[in-house]
């Protein structure tokens, strides 16, 4: 019997979001558009620099929010992951709480250091350009999970940001193959072009088995491939999982598998403000539709409601109130 919809793995990060000119990253040599991990000199340099910017602090993480979605829909999500016991590690655990996501005991989640950050800097076109310090999460390993609650649970779910960590791969891996021999499903998420960019071969490494369930979006799918027709490039991730979930921006999301489905889910005509998040929020819903009783068709149309709406506002995350006004209108 299964206790837990999703069991997710990911790293437990304080989003700190604000709104920078692109000026602004050319004078500190930052990428935009992609997710680059710093050191905790530069995360304060930057925060030092942004701090008059009133900038949002609220729990984060890409499977961390994908799970917060989830679990405000009404779904049964578990969070494995590692904080330290500081300020920002009791705002994190407080978050999860109030949010009602199943965790472990302390004994699993806390570590040495400070809790990791991400500073979610939002240029005026609403792209989202991220600075990660991990802190603690850099060490996640295999004895922060769980296994007797992974037995429990219908999904595995992974994050990609983990692939930058070789004891967190581990850990991966060992999570894999006791999921697949305890009837428990595996999913994953690329979560950020320049993890598929630089770790294609981690990726690769833990794609050796064909999973359930991938999350990834158009131009992650092509890169990850090495095809730019689309076709091609959508043939090919059907290699890797059963099931292939593509959202592409404005252009809504394409759901398709192995059993011939290719569902097409049409845009949401919104002005998006800060696109962090509107991934993570798309899997959290849609894993809780195929986890709750809803075809794939209505999974991807109620993630696809959700996620139009997170990018209308600063940071990754939707009140509950607005997540029930929304299922409530769909379901």
């Amino acid at each position: 019997m299964k206790k837990f919809d999703v069991f997710g793995i990911g790293n437990a990060l304080v989003d700190c979001v604000c709104l920078v000119s692109d000026s602004f990253l050319d004078d500190n040599n930052i990428e935009k558009g992609l997710m680059t991990i710093v050191d905790d000199k530069k995360q304060k340099s930057i925060i030092e620099k942004i701090k008059d910017t009133d900038p949002f602090i609220q729990s984060g993480g890409s499977v961390p929010n994908s799970i917060y979605t989830l679990s405000n829909l009404g779904g049964s999500g578990y969070l494995s992951f590692l904080i330290s016991n500081d300020s920002y590690g009791n705002l994190y655990l407080n978050d999860i709480k109030k949010s009602g996501i199943n965790t472990a005991d302390k004994k699993y989640f806390f570590g040495d250091g400070m809790t990791g950050s991400c500073l979610v800097l939002t240029t005026p076109d609403a792209e989202r350009t991220m600075n990660t310090c991990l802190g603690a999460s850099s060490n996640f390993s295999i004895k922060n999970i769980n296994f007797d609650d992974l037995k429990l649970s219908r999904y595995l779910y992974i994050e990609g940001y983990l692939v930058t960590s070789d004891v967190a791969i581990e850990a991966i891996k060992k999570s894999i193959s006791f999921s697949i021999e305890n009837d428990v499903k595996i999913s994953l998420t690329f979560s950020d072009l320049s993890m598929v960019k630089y770790f294609r071969e981690k990726f690769l490494n833990i794609l050796n088995h064909k999973i359930d369930l991938l999350f990834c979006n158009q131009e992650e799918a092509k890169t990850f491939t090495g095809e730019n027709d689309f076709k091609k490039c959508c043939k090919k991730m059907l290699e890797y999982s059963e099931l292939v979930v593509i959202t592409k921006g404005d252009k809504g999301s394409l759901i398709i598998s192995n059993s011939g489905e290719n569902i097409e889910i049409k845009p949401k005509n919104v002005t998006p403000l800060d696109t962090v998040g509107a991934g993570d929020t798309y899997a959290g819903a849609f894993l809780y539709g195929i986890n709750n009783g809803l075809s794939l068709r209505k999974s991807g149309e109620l993630a696809s409601s959700l996620s139009s709406k997170v990018v209308t506002k600063l940071g990754p995350r939707l009140d509950k109130n607005v997540i029930d006004s929304i299922k409530q209108t769909m379901i």
